[in-house]
């Protein structure tokens, strides 16, 4: 496939994503029924974000080392993680309503301030994530390089804090 095809399949996919996710949000009313129990998905979750998060310092490790086919695997692995997890996450929220953060005072703005963030970059790393797996596939690694040293702190910000806004909000699932 030609590098412009791979640019527009990024971007459509990059936007319908976070659109996705919105629409569970604030579009659906009611919920669906998915014939198996999803009530323990958000600790799934958060074994993904840990894994993916793991992954990635693995992979920075490996390409510091110059062990390029373990960075490779640590990488797509961490890619089929995310992609695990999004599903996952994308059934989780169609099947049952949003929990409430129940903390009160400063753990409170703590919390949504690592929410906020972490969704906020959960939505922007998306396209940036498939671009760096593009360049490197392409073996355009100059330009791979470069959009990697962006990529991953996202992408390891996002799974580190996916992991703490589940221990945070854990004890106010019902």
């Amino acid at each position: 496939m030609k590098e412009k095809n791979l640019n527009g399949v990024i971007w459509v996919v990059s936007i319908v994503i976070p659109v996705l996710v919105a629409f569970l949000f604030y579009g659906v009313q009611t919920k669906v029924d998915v014939g198996f129990n999803t009530r323990s998905l958000p600790l799934l979750h958060a074994v993904l974000n840990g894994a993916t998060a793991v992954l990635l310092l693995a992979s920075l490790y490996f390409i510091k080392n110059g062990a390029q086919k373990a960075h490779r695997n640590a990488n797509i692995t961490a890619g089929v993680l995310s992609a695990c997890f999004l599903v996952s996450y994308v059934i989780y929220h169609a099947t049952n309503p949003s929990t409430k953060f129940g903390g009160e005072g400063t753990i409170k703005y703590i919390y949504y301030f690592i929410l906020l963030t972490h969704i906020l970059l959960a939505a922007v790393i998306v396209p940036f994530v498939l671009f760096t797996f593009t360049r490197a596939f392409q073996h355009k690694y100059p330009q791979h390089k470069k959009i990697a040293r962006i990529t991953w702190p996202m992408w390891f910000y996002v799974s580190v804090t996916g992991v703490l806004v589940y221990i945070m909000i854990s004890p106010y699932y019902s």
